[in-house]
């Protein structure tokens, strides 16, 4: 007769089915599922740059072939477009606009955000839900008097002209009174009796707490007139005024449409939205980390 030996307590002895036993836990198909999902989710968005990026090095008579490896790949429509006067205006024209436009929106939103937020004034929702209207206004019915108010101040054509309607906007207007609400009003009283006056107080105190928002607000604008197509095609008259949207638009004749060149000066000018996007995505993920944190 075998005697098991003495086994102390609190620890189970050791089986071969507990041996066999998987130790991570098996993936269920819900999880499958949802990974798949996004997997095809992301080949659908980056489809498009694909195809953008293999039309630039194909030939014109290769264009409208659906193969995405070109047969005789070449460089060429990338040294005509850079060697082409024309898009070396149309670059720096956007990249003025875009810029100038997105920092004023940074200011102005910022501002307007502020005091509606931290202000106790008359008046004060019927201004927000009066901004907030113009939002349910398709642009196109404000090409009209945006056209003959340049027309009326001599806008026509010029750097202002392209500028003025975005150099504030009311979606800005209403993401930064919304992140306003998370700044404490101790943090501003505080601020006050320190002896700082409101703009000391809305650049110093108010505006480093909500950069998440001023990150977010920043791609907004700079790719929305980075992209811009129809004002900049109203109002400009001369080729070198033109955006590269609309510059782009010309590349070709009434019989043909260099779509290889399109597609080349495409991918150039997303270099800039790349560099914008990469350079304030780290406020975005900071904010909505320490948003979960505070959660």
């Amino acid at each position: 007769m075998t005697i098991a030996p003495d086994v102390p307590a609190g620890i189970r002895p050791t089986t071969d089915a507990a041996l066999a036993a998987p130790k991570g836990k098996p993936k269920n198909l819900g999880q499958i599922i949802r990974w798949l999902l996004l997997f095809a989710g992301g080949i659908l968005m980056i489809m498009p740059i694909v195809y953008m990026i293999s039309t630039s090095l194909k030939w014109p008579h290769e264009v409208y072939n659906v193969n995405l490896i070109p047969e005789e790949p070449t460089i060429e429509n990338y040294t005509y477009v850079l060697e082409d006067g024309r898009f070396y205006w149309w670059f720096v024209n956007s990249l003025i606009i875009a810029v100038i436009t997105t920092i004023c929106n940074l200011l102005f939103d910022s501002l307007v955000g502020y005091t509606l937020c931290k202000f106790r004034f008359p008046g004060r929702q019927l201004v927000f839900i009066a901004i907030l209207s113009t939002l349910m206004i398709p642009t196109e019915m404000l090409v009209i008097p945006w056209y003959l108010m340049s027309q009326s101040f001599g806008w026509l054509d010029t750097y202002w002209g392209i500028m003025f309607p975005g150099l504030m906007t009311a979606f800005g207007t209403f993401l930064m009174k919304q992140f306003f609400e998370s700044v404490p009003d101790d943090f501003i009283e505080a601020a006050r009796i320190d002896g700082l006056n409101e703009l000391e107080i809305w650049w110093k105190v108010a505006m480093p707490l909500v950069k998440p928002a001023l990150a977010a607000l920043a791609i907004f604008v700079f790719l929305g007139n980075w992209t811009a197509f129809l004002w900049p095609l109203i109002v400009t008259n001369s080729v070198d005024m033109y955006t590269i949207p609309v510059g782009l638009s010309g590349f070709g004749d009434e019989v043909d449409v260099a779509w290889e060149l399109i597609m080349t000066g495409a991918a150039i000018s997303t270099i800039p939205t790349l560099i914008v996007f990469l350079i304030f995505q780290r406020f975005i993920i900071r904010g909505v980390v320490m948003a979960g944190l505070k959660g």
